[in-house]
């Protein structure tokens, strides 16, 4: 395989001849023309999901600042949800001539045929944060450990209900949400959550009145929380003409906002209703402040800025014909092949260690949860 380094160097050093007299400022895409460091100024494309959510305006952000920390240019990208317009996004960035793209896909199987185009045209490809299926034109997979968010999940509501341990509580009514049906995530969260609760459904411990427990039953298509919160009411309404609701697993924070907003419509949240434990994932400020409020019990943090890192160390790697870092080479069939994937550690979060998780470490500013 050529060095693609070192073809790129060649180009960068002509170019910069031609350039000796003009004056130096900022390119379109971001980067310094003068910066030619690294890859002597390659562009990355980057694909993220929507900028509906806080935590992909992030990952967007932190992936452009690290590779141009590094001298690339980059293309970022945003699909808005929408998988026919991040297939057109990821063509024309081919089209462009990027030379390596970073895609965190919007639905897990639409981009097959757009990323044969990528290998034709000899541009590797890493999946970021969600798996890309069907395709063996996926070189890397860089993410968290997805079962683990589950159980951190499922662990914290059966720690809230005193359940661990042997303990013969309860029992208990549980609802479950999981995320979108085309993200191939959602079922390794619902997977993580599941080895843990299950044991303590079949045994009657925890009682899921809606009656909906299979992955199928539950998911919420885009991760919407305006989806999770109609199903929520639908299942307040249906379900629990008696009785309460003592702790609901969701999967995500903007789900989790969602269902909040169901609930305290049905008077939880108040003296003689409290609201039950409901989780979520990706540290939101908005669920943040939830939580310090009394109102979301827990979400899981990944920090996204060492993600970002992971990515753009493997885009480094291979555009200097060196393998990338990886962690597992095991776990993640998309049904084409087994891909590579670097998986970092995601941790829980709650009311006792949010400072000293997400305020210490930087990830969100002490003011913006004023």
């Amino acid at each position: 395989m050529r060095n693609r380094r070192a073809a790129l160097a060649a180009v960068a050093t002509a170019a910069s001849l031609a350039l000796t007299l003009s004056a130096c400022g900022q390119n379109s895409e971001g980067g310094s023309e003068e910066d030619k460091g690294g890859s002597e100024g390659a562009t990355i494309g980057i694909a993220m999901p929507t900028k509906s959510s806080e935590r992909w305006i992030a990952d967007g952000k932190n992936v452009e600042k690290d590779l141009q920390s590094k001298g690339y240019k980059t293309k970022l990208v945003y699909g808005e949800d929408d998988p026919d317009q991040q297939v057109a996004q990821v063509e024309n960035l081919i089209t462009q001539g990027v030379k390596a793209l970073i895609v965190a896909a919007i639905d897990n199987k639409s981009l097959n045929n757009v990323l044969q185009q990528a290998k034709d045209a000899d541009i590797p490809v890493i999946s970021y944060d969600r798996l890309i299926l069907g395709t063996e034109n996926v070189g890397y997979y860089a993410s968290f450990d997805n079962e683990k968010v589950g159980e951190l999940q499922g662990t914290y509501i059966l720690d809230k209900l005193g359940l661990k341990d042997g303990s013969e509580k309860g029992p208990f009514n549980i609802e479950l949400f999981a995320g979108s049906n085309d993200d191939n995530n959602t079922r390794y969260f619902f997977q993580g959550a599941m080895n843990v609760l299950k044991p303590y459904i079949d045994k009657k411990q925890l009682v899921v009145r809606s009656g909906q427990t299979e992955l199928n039953q539950v998911t919420t298509l885009r991760w919407d929380g305006g989806t999770a919160q109609k199903r929520m009411d639908d299942i307040l309404t249906s379900s629990y003409k008696s009785g309460r609701v003592d702790a609901v697993l969701s999967p995500y924070d903007g789900i989790s906002i969602g269902i909040l907003s169901a609930l305290k419509s049905d008077d939880y949240g108040s003296k003689s209703k409290p609201l039950p434990i409901v989780t979520g994932q990706d540290a939101e400020v908005a669920s943040v402040k939830s939580i310090i409020a009394d109102q979301q019990s827990m979400t899981v943090y990944k920090d996204t800025r060492e993600l970002a890192k992971v990515a753009t160390n493997m885009v480094d790697a291979l555009l200097d014909d060196k393998e990338p870092e990886v962690n597992d080479t095991k776990t993640y069939d998309n049904g084409a092949k087994v891909v590579p994937a670097y998986l970092l550690e995601p941790v829980a979060v709650d009311k006792e260690n949010y400072r000293e998780v997400v305020v210490d470490s930087g990830y969100i500013k002490e003011s913006d949860l004023k």
